[in-house]
């Protein structure tokens, strides 16, 4: 109950809904980037205060291993299921987006966590920028194999300009960029940039929630007419990765923290990072798709009942 009073969800509800009744209250993008920079930035530095405390240990190597492999497996878990009912373009495409990550997804979920007192390693955020990536390039070589078997004599795409693109990624050097300076300022820049990192925090969440509740709504739509799997599986995906994500985080015994979020991580969806990289590699496929399915109904289900369920079941099972 206490994730429903949380004045940053009830933001994007609020936004959910005007965006619902179509108001013309809205978010100027050059706004919205800035709050999305200024998360990723607080978010890493507060990882590189953590890291600079705690130092490198085995357990944390083994966080970020497992963050890689679920970003591997989930999406040639969901090429090899949507592919039987989608055309090979359709089905990568999706793959792909599940199984990346959401930033803000992830953000929401630590400040849950930092309200229930649950702790976690500040190297969780370098978990989420190493899912971001391999689930991009996955798509491209599926979208790739499935054009050399075409009889349309369709052009493979570039792989090293997509892996350029993903790992240069202005957002998500932001993040790394952020908590290198965090974990060589160490305590001394956590004290400096608390006003800015910690203070500020809560608030721009809650604007951003705001744009998210209402590009939401409007995504929302773009699901009208599509196959009923692909309404099936923006539900069901989530809770099928985070349940593989709690087995795993179980079988390597890690803490209750970074169970958690690799469980939210797991389950969340790309809306910004595939969606473009896609628009220009699987130009196949139609963004409505995929932006509807992960915005329009992933996006809302995780932040409203994902995250307090997610940290539920961990909470059950530890």
């Amino acid at each position: 109950m206490n994730n429903f009073l949380d004045p940053a969800i009830l933001f994007f509800i609020f936004g959910a809904f005007a965006g619902a009744i179509k108001s013309n209250l809205e978010i100027p993008q050059p706004i919205a980037r800035f709050l999305s920079l200024y998360l990723l930035m607080a978010l890493g530095l507060k990882g590189g205060f953590a890291l600079h405390k705690s130092g490198f240990t085995v357990e944390i190597g083994l966080a970020l291993g497992l963050a890689i492999f679920l970003a591997v497996i989930i999406p040639l878990l969901g090429y090899s299921l949507l592919r039987t009912k989608l055309n090979n373009y359709d089905a990568a495409a999706i793959a792909a987006t599940y199984g990346s990550v959401s930033a803000v997804t992830f953000i929401t979920a630590t400040q849950s966590l930092d309200q229930a007192g649950i702790p976690f390693g500040g190297h969780m955020a370098a978990a989420m920028a190493l899912m971001e990536s391999p689930a991009i390039i996955l798509a491209i070589l599926l979208a790739n194999k499935a054009r050399a078997s075409s009889t349309n004599n369709a052009q493979p795409v570039g792989i090293a300009k997509i892996l350029h693109e993903s790992f240069t990624d202005g957002a998500q050097l932001l993040l790394l960029g952020s908590m290198a300076v965090g974990l060589v300022s160490g305590d001394a820049g956590q004290k400096i940039m608390a006003p800015f990192s910690i203070d500020l925090f809560k608030g721009m969440l809650s604007f951003f929630l705001l744009d998210m509740g209402l590009m939401a709504a409007k995504n929302f739509n773009g699901l009208k007419g599509k196959p009923s799997i692909t309404l099936f599986y923006a539900i069901l995906a989530p809770l099928v990765h985070a349940s593989l994500a709690l087995g795993l985080c179980q079988l390597l015994s890690l803490p209750l923290g970074e169970t958690i979020l690799l469980m939210v991580l797991a389950a969340s969806a790309s809306y910004i990072a595939v969606p473009a990289v896609l628009r220009h590699a699987l130009p196949e496929v139609n963004p409505a798709l995929y932006m509807g399915m992960s915005l329009g109904i992933t996006f809302p289900f995780n932040i409203i009942l994902g995250i307090p369920l997610y940290t539920y079941l961990a909470q059950s099972i530890s």
